[in-house]
């Protein structure tokens, strides 16, 4: 791989709107061009007939549906308070 510039780090920093001190400039060469040569590497294997994918393993959603139903009445839903005022539920203040 052609080896990476310093310019081309800050370059990438300034595109990302981080900040480099001059250490972190140099260190991050090196390890970018770490990144990039582990890329060069991937962009050889060859991939003809493998399926695209976003993911590596399959994904289902955990949330139930949206499903419309009949609200619950308000008695029902303050049959369990701990406490009510009237139709209310009563809480602790949380303010003096």
């Amino acid at each position: 791989m052609e080896s990476l510039k310093e310019e081309d780090v800050r370059h990438v920093a300034e595109l990302t709107r981080v900040g480099l001190t001059d250490a972190e400039a140099t260190r991050f060469r090196s390890e970018l061009a770490d990144i990039l040569t582990h890329f060069q590497t991937l962009s050889q294997i060859d991939t003809r007939g493998v399926p695209v994918t976003g993911h590596a393993t399959d994904v289902r959603s955990v949330m139930s549906s949206d499903d419309v139903v009949e609200p619950l009445h308000q008695s029902e839903v303050l049959r369990n308070a701990p406490q009510r005022a009237g139709d209310f539920f009563r809480v602790r203040p949380i303010l003096d």
